[in-house]
């Protein structure tokens, strides 16, 4: 029997954590481990309602502060309503994005907000995944991945080019700064040569 574990996935915008997080998941499954995939902003009824708000629409439809505000709305929802039960019930928990985003996004490159987004999360969250696999990938390369996605929930993709490079120096920072979960993965490779070194490092 496997010990659940709570495995989140972090990088910027179209660096392709999206893909090795369903590449992950169905390789647990296939080794008859019980594991749920979910994403963030979202993975809940509530939380999926306040995503729609935090990705669409102008870039200054929000204030980071505000923006700060609704994903820890999210983020409690989503704790409450799927990854605690589900770690409870003994699954292993991959998910894309969690706390780590709130950190970089708007604590270090929306503005100067850290202290305010460690206190909510402090306060509000209280968890930490039990590993963190943050994917680096060239900024110019995943923007256009991103750009290319068309989804319609690309509205930090159209804060534009040096936005993604903040976003990838704030990662490496935070990896600098959780030595203990965090574990960058060069994502300027094929999509099979980085899920083997993903591989190695989530061994059961």
């Amino acid at each position: 029997m496997h010990q659940a574990r709570f495995i989140s996935f972090e990088g910027i915008d179209g660096c392709g954590k999206s893909t090795q997080a369903h590449l992950l998941t169905n390789y647990f499954s296939a080794k008859g481990v019980d594991v749920m995939r979910t994403r963030e902003p979202g993975g809940s009824p509530g939380a999926e309602a306040i995503r729609a708000l935090l990705l669409t629409g102008a870039t200054d439809k929000w204030s980071a502060e505000t923006e700060l505000l609704l994903f820890t709305a999210a983020r409690r929802d989503h704790l409450e309503k799927t990854i605690e039960p589900a770690l409870m019930a003994g699954q292993t928990v991959i998910c894309d994005r969690f706390a780590d985003s709130t950190r970089v996004y708007q604590g270090a490159t929306r503005g100067d907000l850290r202290e305010k987004v460690d206190h909510l999360h402090k306060e509000m969250i209280g968890r930490e995944p039990d590993l963190t696999l943050i994917i680096d990938v060239n900024p110019k390369i995943a923007l256009a991945r991103g750009l290319a996605r068309n989804s319609g929930e690309d509205r930090f993709e159209d804060f534009g080019l040096v936005f993604q490079e903040k976003l990838r120096d704030g990662f490496l920072k935070l990896a600098e700064s959780f030595p203990d979960r965090c574990i960058v993965v060069n994502g300027n490779r094929t999509t099979e040569e980085v899920f083997k070194d993903l591989l190695t490092l989530t061994q059961l």
